[in-house]
């Protein structure tokens, strides 16, 4: 009886937080999908990696907030491509593709859309099924990550930008020790659109190391 009471105040508490939230109305009145699309943005406006013409791949895309940004700013000539698990809703200018990025079939559609080139810019804003256990909880979210750095390595242009979200705890460290053997530049960010109170922050990285 006492944890479903605590579950349905913690619910209660984020129902509140996410009604007053300014970046939840924003999204509304602005046809985003998620307030995590302010995040990019702000992101983007700093560091200009959403270019007219650029091929960027999203990882762990849903519900599309970010690919929605994307679109804006690279354009129709531009190639986009947002992949995930689960559905997407269509959008416009983006090729949705569900399912596994490893899995070789995904692979091949995802070159079809960057018509046999690698990706200017690599996303993801993936996290793990919370279980509410911190350590647990960080280290899912790392393994992520490195999933996507193993992505980048193949399918990402030498000079090319990696843009990922990264949980503050036990594993940050290392993590950001490995991505600065593997890229030229790493540099963490964290928007306003990110609760302050939350362990989140992004990590860009630039410039794969050893490939010219």
């Amino acid at each position: 009886m006492t944890g479903r009471t605590g579950r349905s105040k913690s619910s209660g508490q984020w129902l509140r937080r996410h009604v007053r939230d300014p970046y939840v109305h924003k999204a509304t009145a602005q046809g985003y999908r998620s307030r995590a699309a302010f995040k990019l943005i702000e992101i983007d406006a700093r560091d200009r990696l959403l270019v007219a013409g650029a091929r960027v791949v999203d990882l762990g895309a849903a519900p599309g907030g970010w690919s929605q940004v994307a679109a804006e700013k690279v354009g129709p000539r531009g190639r986009l491509a947002a992949v995930d698990l689960v559905p997407i809703a269509p959008i416009s200018g983006v090729t949705v593709l569900r399912g596994d990025f490893r899995h070789p079939e995904v692979r091949a559609k995802l070159a079809a859309v960057l018509a046999g080139d690698k990706a200017d810019l690599v996303l993801c804003d993936m996290s793990p099924n919370i279980s509410g256990i911190a350590s647990a909880d960080q280290a899912r979210a790392a393994e992520l990550v490195r999933i996507a750095v193993g992505f980048c390595r193949e399918k990402l242009k030498p000079r090319g930008s990696f843009l990922c979200k990264v949980f503050q705890g036990e594993e940050f460290g290392a993590l950001l020790k490995e991505l600065r053997e593997i890229f030229r530049s790493v540099e963490t960010r964290k928007p306003g659109a990110s609760r302050g109170e939350s362990r989140e922050t992004y990590l860009l990285a630039r410039g794969l190391k050893g490939i010219q």
